[in-house]
């Protein structure tokens, strides 16, 4: 099925949606996990000034801790994933809420652990953990621990910021049911007179797929004010999420909101700097490769946004959602039968929730529950792009499953630093499979464009979001406004920067920064997309010359950074499996890389024109 032609859930069969079961029987079976967690909290809060007292006290605070965390999982999850099913169901969304406050409940309850920790002499706390075996898994954390010194505060201190943690929630949560729940989606007529409602997903499929410019302009048209006409709403909230930022940062007497959200992970802020300056002075091949475009479609001087996601080539071609599968699957026999039998078994029995519904939140992700296993939202349309998402996807659900095999539960959980290197690897591998197979050259043309604007989606643009955060934040630093001009104005600053003047006709200003949820709900998180990427292509490229030559150690080593988890800080992980991401020439390969894909587009759609 490539889709259910139905946004009614209700009509959608059981096995394109999860199945919740595999968390929880009913939500009698989730309360009584609650409140056991709860009751457990209490006496994690009695251990309270024994930590100090020696080893054995230590341990019993981290184990239980653990027991505590390891339900949590289950407990957030079961809401949270039915949530995104139907963001308008009001009881889910209540049970979500109790989670939340259970969150700044937990937050609070536990903030005595790590200044109390910090009363132990470091040297003496090392010595603990060399005596005592079962204390041995926690010295990573530990060492993080004693690492954030001179940003933990005394313990009343961190008590009160703890209290904060769900109002500082709200203006996320705000945006969230202001673009998904509360939304009005419009209606349109195409040229062939079928009407659809302008969901996010559609409008997404009539930009990628519509050949029809008139569709495509009526769709943009339309889409656009459903964020222009709320955009003073929308940044009130996104300053409210920057205030929060730098205000915290302060609290912590962080040199600024980005060296704050670098810190916890040990990232330098070189990577940071030099990934946006390195990727701001190399935008030429981006800007031929839309120069391209607009020139192959007979748009030079007229070419729009919305004109910059369709197939060059009149390759249209849907995938059912089966045959997806078969070929998500296929791509991944380089990394061995291991990893594929586990594959396998993701790819069925409800661990994906496929198609789009009313209600359903957008885009897809990957979530891990612990003691279960990942479950993937998609909204599956057909095309091209969703086939790569899904093999995008799926390389976050076996990066998870293989972290949780092989390490203990208080390291498996990996960074989202780490995160974005499994999900590129295997678009890459997909993309590969895709082209060999492949016998006809507009499909060839089809899926060199995918690749590139994998590259333009997950390597500039999300460097561009990057810089904006960034200067963003800046604005409340330095203690300037921040309104939606002052917002619009960066976006159009940035989309100068990285397009130039004479690449785009713009008739409506550049309001990206009201539509990018990562901005609202996970601040300074979208450079790690690009740092990712950057280590993905390194990684890639030893694995497959590897191979070539019968040397399967850089396999090897990529799989041992799969199954690390978070049993190190992420840049020595992916120094360890290959990629120095402190070096520039990271950055640089892959530009290089977009660089050397457009040339090859440019001899192609010349060839068969």
């Amino acid at each position: 099925m490539i889709s259910p032609k139905t946004l009614d859930r209700n009509k959608i069969a059981q096995q394109y949606k999860w199945d919740f079961t595999h968390i929880y029987d009913n939500w009698e079976a989730w309360k009584s996990d609650f409140n056991k967690i709860k009751d457990k909290l209490k006496k994690l809060e009695e251990m309270k000034g024994q930590l100090k007292t020696g080893a054995e006290s230590l341990l019993a605070a981290f184990v239980l801790m653990d027991e505590i965390e390891k339900v949590l999982y289950k407990v957030y999850a079961y809401p949270a994933l039915q949530k995104s099913t139907d963001n308008r169901d009001n009881d889910v969304l209540a049970k979500m809420q109790e989670v939340s406050m259970f969150l700044a409940q937990f937050s609070t309850a536990t903030a005595w652990i790590s200044p109390e920790i910090m009363e132990i002499p470091e040297e003496e706390c090392m010595e603990w953990v060399e005596e005592t075996t079962a204390l041995q898994i926690y010295k990573f954390n530990l060492q993080k621990t004693y690492r954030q010194k001179a940003h933990i505060l005394s313990e009343d201190k961190e008590r009160l910021l703890s209290y904060f943690a769900n109002p500082t929630s709200a203006a996320s949560n705000t945006y969230s049911m202001l673009t998904t729940a509360d939304v009005k989606f419009p209606e349109i007529e195409l040229k062939n007179g079928e009407k659809v409602k302008l969901t996010h997903g559609e409008y997404s499929n009539i930009l990628n797929t519509s050949k029809e410019r008139v569709d495509r302009k009526k769709a943009a048209e339309n889409f656009y004010p459903l964020f222009a006409d709320i955009k003073n709403t929308l940044a009130a909230i996104y300053k409210g999420i920057c205030d929060k930022d730098v205000a915290f940062a302060k609290s912590r007497d962080f040199e600024s909101s980005l060296h704050a959200k670098l810190n916890s992970n040990n990232i330098p802020l070189e990577v940071y700097t030099n990934l946006v300056k390195t990727v701001g002075e190399n935008t030429k091949g981006l800007q031929k490769y839309h120069q391209l475009r607009a020139k192959y479609l007979n748009l030079e001087n007229d070419y729009h946004a919305y004109d910059s996601r369709v197939s060059l080539m009149e390759s249209n071609k849907k995938y059912d959602f089966d045959e997806a599968k078969g070929l998500v699957k296929e791509s991944v026999n380089l990394l061995g039968t291991d990893y594929l039998k586990k594959y396998e078994t993701a790819l069925e029995n409800g661990w994906i929730d496929v198609f789009e519904n009313e209600g359903k939140s957008s885009g897809a992700y990957s979530m891990g529950v612990y003691g279960v296993h990942p479950f993937v939202l998609m909204n599956y349309n057909g095309t091209q792009d969703h086939v790569f998402t899904l093999a995008h996807e799926m390389g976050h659900s076996l990066h998870t499953m293989l972290s949780e095999e092989n390490q203990p539960f208080n390291l498996h959980e990996y960074t989202i630093f780490v995160a974005e290197v499994a999900s590129t690897f295997n678009e890459r591998l997909l993309l590969d499979l895709m082209l060999k197979k492949s016998t006809d050259p507009q499909e060839k043309i089809a899926l060199l464009q995918q690749s590139i604007e994998n590259i333009l989606g997950t390597f500039f643009t999300q460097t561009m979001f990057a810089d904006f955060e960034w200067q963003a934040h800046q604005k409340i630093e330095n203690d300037e406004p921040l309104t939606a001009d002052t917002l619009t104005e960066i976006c159009e600053k940035l989309d100068e920067k990285y397009y130039g003047k004479d690449v785009f006709t713009r008739d409506k200003p550049n309001i990206f920064w009201t539509r990018i949820p990562h901005f609202y709900r996970s601040p300074f998180y979208v450079y790690q997309y690009a740092t990712s990427f950057a280590a993905s292509a390194s990684l890639y490229q030893q694995v497959i010359t590897g191979e070539e030559k019968g040397d399967y150690q850089p396999l090897e080593k990529y799989l041992n950074l799969l199954k690390s988890g978070g049993n190190n800080y992420p840049v020595e992980q992916l120094k360890k499996a290959g990629a120095d991401l402190t070096k520039e020439e990271t950055i640089l390969a892959v530009i290089r890389q977009l660089d050397e894909q457009v040339d090859e587009l440019e001899y192609l759609l010349m060839k068969n024109r």
